[in-house]
């Protein structure tokens, strides 16, 4: 049980005549995020292994809480915490799926150092520590992240790896590099460690993006945060994966952008990866006037072209 307490019931912002209601708690997130997980890494026994000893320990949960509550209480930050990390690793694991469908090399593999259940041993233990070192501060999280996380490596990849300690250590190398530039600075130089980056740039919905914004303050941060209803990754037709992003208003394209596109176009995923931002159908056609479909592919972004030809065909 977490020593840590974070009560962050739903919350009314009060501007002017504007009133805005934030659900602060996720834990279904975290369920569905967690069966994703457990479904794919089936395939992957070592994979597997790893995960429920990670989601087991408690100094690891007491490590995500410690992040959550500098990055929340202390920051006024969304979810840094044991939640956000199940949510990006459900999408580094479909990223993973996507990408080895497609016959996309990974640098463990490609290298000896591993095989493919390696592979995404090292990008599950990257992105799940990838945040941890917030518990120190924000400015520098990712250095400090890199600390905390060798014992836990060496901890957790011991079992698992102890016949072969040379291995071991070159897996730990891969996880330590992910977890140094998931936020792209600097850029990964690996597959995996671009994975890391860019699936912990698609927690973004309703709010949880992580450029900093005052929710009580309307403008771009505030409008655009609350703007992105859900994020979906799928098998791309021009690419091995796109990433779906729904959008209740046109202004959530600045999260878009600012979160998602900058960390994509400066890993090694930028060819293989296409984003998608889509006006939500259930809301306001007046919210939708803006942005009905763009792509950002080849390091900017356009115009549907099928979606708008599809919706002069329909006569929308």
């Amino acid at each position: 049980m977490s020593k840590i307490k974070i009560h962050r019931p739903s919350e009314i912002y009060h501007n002017r005549e504007v009133q805005i209601a934030v659900e602060h708690e996720y834990p279904e997130l975290a369920q569905r995020s967690d069966r994703v997980i457990r479904e794919i890494v089936a395939a992957y026994p070592r994979t597997a292994q790893l995960y429920v000893a990670l989601m087991a320990d408690p100094r690891v949960m007491a490590q995500w809480e410690m992040a959550n509550y500098m990055a929340v209480i202390k920051l006024g930050f969304n979810d840094h915490g044991p939640i956000h990390a199940q949510v990006v690793t459900a999408a580094a694991m479909q990223m993973m799926q996507l990408l080895h469908q497609s016959d996309v090399p990974f640098d463990v593999v490609a290298s000896g150092a591993g095989d493919l259940d390696d592979a995404h041993a090292v990008v599950l233990a990257g992105i799940l520590l990838h945040d941890i070192g917030n518990q120190i501060h924000r400015i520098n999280h990712e250095a400090f992240g890199v600390t905390l996380a060798q014992p836990i490596l060496e901890r957790h990849f011991a079992p698992i790896y102890q016949d072969d300690p040379e291995k071991m250590q070159a897996l730990i190398g891969f996880t330590l590099s992910t977890i140094a530039c998931h936020d792209c600075n600097p850029p990964p130089l690996t597959m995996e460690g671009a994975v890391v980056a860019v699936a912990d740039g698609t927690d973004m919905t309703k709010g949880r993006g992580r450029i900093a914004f005052d929710l009580g303050k309307i403008d771009i941060h505030s409008v655009s945060a609350l703007a992105v209803e859900a994020v979906s990754i799928h098998a791309g037709h021009k690419s091995p994966i796109e990433i779906v992003v729904s959008l209740s208003n046109s202004a959530g394209i600045f999260q878009v952008e600012e979160i998602l596109a900058r960390k994509l176009v400066v890993t090694p995923l930028k060819d293989y990866v296409t984003i998608r931002a889509v006006a939500a159908s259930e809301f306001p056609e007046v919210d939708q006037r803006i942005i009905h479909s763009v792509i950002f592919e080849g390091g900017r972004f356009h115009v549907d072209e099928d979606f708008k030809n599809d919706r002069v065909t329909r006569g929308g």
